[in-house]
């Protein structure tokens, strides 16, 4: 099926105050990935591997490193007339204010929908993790010859109260929609036959419910005129919705692998799972790569440590003694002797310290780029660019499920997180004070 007439906007405006703070000084789809790759290049290679080639990224908030990552990444060859650019808030005739939203970001920007060439718009979250073939979602869309269609994936009732939950017809169509049914009565209501799902090419395994993944495919004639005859500011809770009672709504069964990024929890889950043996995505993928920033760094050198079910990005150093297991490492990380790293997401360093930066670092106290020898990281996020000396813990160790937000160490769901740029000084443990959470 042939998306040349379709263009793709990727939503990466939000605050990303569940993630903070890996958020603190970037946007949600700008934090790393999988020890190499930022969140955003998830849909970008879902695009790419599909076929779409033209595609905005709407940014508002800690956009810097967003807008560098896509102008470092993401170049065509001039006769493709592929592009992905940036189209950040800003002030116009039309529009003076933020994005107020997913669906208001996408009304300031009509006027780049309305190229000759453009029949469907693609519109999709930049903090999911999937592999998608959108050629495959088009399919189903001309064939039911919808206004809208949706991708929706299968899900047992426990999940349910979380999400987005969609009741179709026999024939596809969505009917209904409710978001995050609590009762029995409101499961009942968006109830649908596993016999049904599985006779669509899809194994329901007993799940009777069918989740909005948030990835829209519209006719673009149908997307402007929604917008533009509502002031309505998001898609899910909004736009959709209103779709399903005026407009011809389909759903697409999707069954891979899906996940929201959308939490500390959520995040450093989905790390640990990428680096099982037995994860439910893969990386290396022949078919559809993932595509990210080329960078010209070393191969990682490993001396006599003790290395399992792990990722161990480009560029890093592992001393002797070091115990890495289940965990995330990321770019140019130095680890040191002895240090014990478990159930982690180490995020690694932009830049190598030279020589005479870490004599100058030495020489007022201050640890290197890295983690000190005989350090304890379990059960923990550590952002890029941090020094953390030798002996410390960086380890929830009582238990605590959020303490107040801290330059050094902040827990969130009971995960301890390290924020870019802190110093953790020789010895330094979690103190007893950090015990309750603000607000």
């Amino acid at each position: 099926m042939s998306v040349q007439r379709v263009l793709a906007l990727v939503l990466g405006g939000g605050r990303g105050t569940r993630l903070f703070p890996l958020t603190r000084d970037r946007s949600k789809p700008a934090v790393p990935l999988a020890g190499k790759y930022r969140i955003i290049d998830v849909p970008l290679s879902n695009c790419i591997n599909s076929g779409v080639q033209r595609i905005y990224v709407l940014t508002q908030f800690n956009s810097v490193s967003l807008h560098r990552h896509i102008r470092r990444t993401y170049t065509f060859d001039p006769f493709s007339g592929g592009f992905v650019e940036i189209l950040a808030a800003q002030q116009t005739i039309d529009s003076s204010g933020w994005y107020q939203g997913t669906a208001d970001a996408v009304r300031q920007n009509l006027r780049y929908l309305h190229q000759p060439d453009i029949k469907h718009v693609l519109i999709l979250s930049g903090d999911q993790l999937y592999r998608m073939n959108y050629a495959d979602m088009l399919a189903t869309h001309k064939a039911s010859a919808a206004d809208v269609t949706i991708a929706g994936i299968p899900v047992p009732n426990e999940q349910a109260s979380a999400l987005g939950i969609m009741r179709v017809d026999d024939s596809g169509r969505v009917v209904g929609f409710l978001e995050k049914p609590q009762t029995p009565k409101e499961l009942e209501h968006v109830h649908t036959d596993p016999a049904w799902i599985d006779r669509h090419g899809v194994q329901s395994k007993g799940r009777s419910l069918i989740a909005s993944m948030g990835i829209y495919l519209f006719n673009r004639d149908c997307l402007v005129e929604l917008l533009e005859k509502t002031d309505y500011q998001d898609f899910g809770r909004e736009v959709f919705p209103t779709a399903i009672r005026a407009k011809r709504v389909h759903v697409h069964l999707f069954d891979g692998y899906w996940e929201d990024i959308g939490t500390i929890r959520s995040y450093y889950q989905c790390n640990l799972d990428l680096a099982s043996a037995t994860s439910p995505f893969e990386l290396s993928s022949a078919e559809a790569p993932l595509y990210s920033r080329a960078r010209f760094l070393p191969p990682s050198r490993i001396e006599g440590a003790s290395v399992r079910a792990s990722l161990i990005s480009d560029g890093c150093v592992v001393e002797q003694g070091a115990v890495i297991e289940n965990s995330v490492i990321g770019l140019r990380c130095r680890i040191g002797r002895n240090v014990v790293i478990r159930n982690s997401v180490i995020l690694g360093n932009d830049f190598y310290e030279s020589a005479d930066e870490i004599a100058a670092a030495a020489s007022r106290g201050i640890p290197t780029l890295g983690i000190g020898e005989g350090t304890i990281v379990e059960n923990a996020i550590v952002d890029k660019n941090v020094r953390i000396g030798r002996r410390v813990r960086v380890v929830n160790d009582h238990g605590w499920e959020a303490t107040p937000d801290s330059d050094l160490f902040t827990i969130r769901d009971a995960i301890a997180v390290v924020p870019k740029e802190a110093v953790l000084p020789d010895g330094w443990i979690p103190e007893p004070g950090l015990a309750k959470a603000s607000g």
